[in-house]
């Protein structure tokens, strides 16, 4: 069932996807995530489309993804939307929410009206319902007793998530989990602890580099970031090392802090 949200909301789509249907992009979904197997793999661009996906595939109005660090400590690493990012961020430091319940218990957190849940998550709910969410999801991203995250699903409207929505985003999430997993196989050792690490310290740079074009153009936040992911693509480019170059307005990157690139591309991001 295709997503009921607001027709004169800004589409979520990169180049490309407008067109696709849901069968052909969850094909895509999972042929992402076979790409993990290579060298140069880009976690944070991967789980950036994954949520971005959901918004897409789901009735849901908003994701983003938690990952734990080598310590079993969550970091909010990926989101659709730069509220729900900062609602991850919130219910980290209360310490309280649904993504927080499915990570610890390996158990999904589904229909969960935050009306009726104020006493279970107070401050979260008061968040969620201020920013204007009613209701929240969270799938662990798990592989069997292996929990390594979880991803938050965000609605605007009341209603149930289907059950066909469930199973797709559970899915969704089991091959994000498939495929973080993987590339830490392909490496091994040390490696299985520093991948993380070095995702959570690109996820910085990114938010840097989006004050620096926010600031720039005159555009909010997500448009941003939008503005940032399409050049990385269309110059074939790592967001992490992109997200640097922006971050220190590095002289190689003056086409994107121009006033010019701005509005054209983010036309093409529609």
């Amino acid at each position: 069932m295709p997503p009921n949200r607001d027709p004169a909301r800004p589409a979520d789509n990169l180049p490309g996807e407008m067109n696709m249907t849901r069968e052909q992009q969850l094909a895509e979904a999972f042929v992402e995530a076979a790409d993990t197997l290579v060298d140069d793999f880009d976690v944070i661009e991967f789980l950036h489309t994954l949520a971005q996906r959901c918004v897409t595939l789901l009735e849901i109005d908003a994701a983003g993804l938690m990952l734990s660090d080598q310590r079993g400590i969550l970091h909010a690493t990926a989101a659709s939307a730069e509220n729900a990012r900062l609602l991850e961020l919130f219910e980290l430091q209360t310490d309280a929410g649904p993504c927080l319940d499915a990570f610890r218990t390996g158990e999904p957190v589904v229909n969960a009206d935050l009306h009726t849940n104020e006493h279970r998550w107070p401050r979260f709910a008061e968040a969620a319902e201020a920013t204007g969410y009613v209701s929240v999801h969270a799938l662990p991203l798990r592989l069997r007793s292996t929990v390594i995250g979880a991803l938050n699903l965000f609605c605007a409207q009341p209603g149930p998530l289907s059950d066909e929505d469930i199973r797709t985003g559970q899915a969704l999430a089991d091959i994000a989990t498939i495929g973080i997993l993987a590339q830490r196989n392909i490496h091994q050792a040390e490696l299985l602890t520093t991948q993380l690490q070095n995702a959570l310290n690109s996820r910085i740079v990114i938010e840097q580099a989006k004050g620096v074009l926010a600031g720039h153009h005159r555009i909010t936040v997500d448009e941003a970031f939008t503005l940032l992911r399409v050049y990385a693509r269309s110059h074939n480019r790592r967001l992490s090392d992109l997200a640097r170059d922006v971050a220190v307005q590095d002289p190689a990157v003056s086409e994107l802090l121009s006033s010019r690139s701005a509005p054209a591309t983010l036309t093409d991001a529609d």
